[in-house]
């Protein structure tokens, strides 16, 4: 696989890419391009669009960049792993940090769900798309995770496949090695990682939790960590047992 190109601004474009095309880039684009970065026509950036691959692009336009003329792949697409972040939603900058180092770490879907102590009843899935699309520009990333309409987490739990494993975090189990754990455990059908909200779950949703098939009481250690600092926890950890860190990743 060529390696990655760091030098290079990367842009996702909703529009298919393919030799010799010319995109054209919508107001935000062509301010961040020409007023931010001061580039100019005839200037190469890299494009995607989570279909197609990473090509190299050029600038076009007069007095700034409008467009763009798509010349050559420099990667071909990818699939992200199969690996679902379900959470709890957080308030504002919190939430555009979770969504953003969820997508560095590879979920392929970010699924909210509701529970008695969440702290947001409302979910902004336009800024939860912007922040995905974010940090796959800006951390080399080819496909665009999925932003799921937020759901009860009664609703998730009788929708979601039997077959995949479902990471429960939870603070209530013994703390043990969760990484020596993890990489005991099978996830042929998937990963569904599940983290709750700062209050944690109400028992009757842990009692409901406890019941679902192919479940995974993970601990996160000896200290109560913030939501946020958890979700990165987790899927740390089973991206070095069961996901693409140890190699042997279940392509989505």
């Amino acid at each position: 696989m060529p390696s990655h190109d760091f030098r290079k601004p990367r842009l996702f474009v909703d529009a298919a890419l393919e030799s010799g095309a010319t995109v054209a880039l919508e107001p935000d684009q062509s301010n961040y391009l020409g007023n931010v970065l001061r580039l100019a026509a005839g200037d190469g950036i890299l494009v995607f669009n989570g279909r197609d691959g990473e090509w190299h692009a050029s600038l076009r336009g007069r007095k700034r960049p409008d467009s763009l003329e798509v010349a050559t792949q420099t990667r071909s697409q990818d699939r992200l792993p199969d690996l679902v972040y379900v959470f709890a939603p957080l308030k504002h900058a919190r939430l555009d940090y979770m969504v953003q180092k969820a997508v560095e770490m590879g979920a392929c879907r970010l699924q909210p769900v509701l529970t008695r102590f969440t702290q947001v009843a409302r979910v902004n899935s336009e800024r939860m798309r912007a922040n995905v699309i974010e940090a796959a520009e800006q951390c080399g990333i080819l496909g665009i995770a999925e932003v799921a309409a937020p759901v009860s987490i009664e609703r998730f739990l009788g929708d979601r496949n039997a077959e995949r494993l479902l990471v429960f975090c939870d603070e209530a189990t013994e703390v043990t090695n969760p990484l020596q754990l993890l990489k005991g455990t099978r996830a042929a059908a998937g990963i569904d990682v599940l983290i709750g909200p700062e209050g944690g779950f109400a028992e009757e949703e842990r009692a409901v939790l406890l019941r679902q098939p192919h479940i995974l009481r993970l601990s996160l250690g000896p200290r109560i960590l913030r939501a946020d600092t958890a979700g990165v926890a987790a899927l740390a950890l089973i991206q070095a047992a069961l996901g693409d860190w140890s190699g042997e990743a279940a392509a989505r």
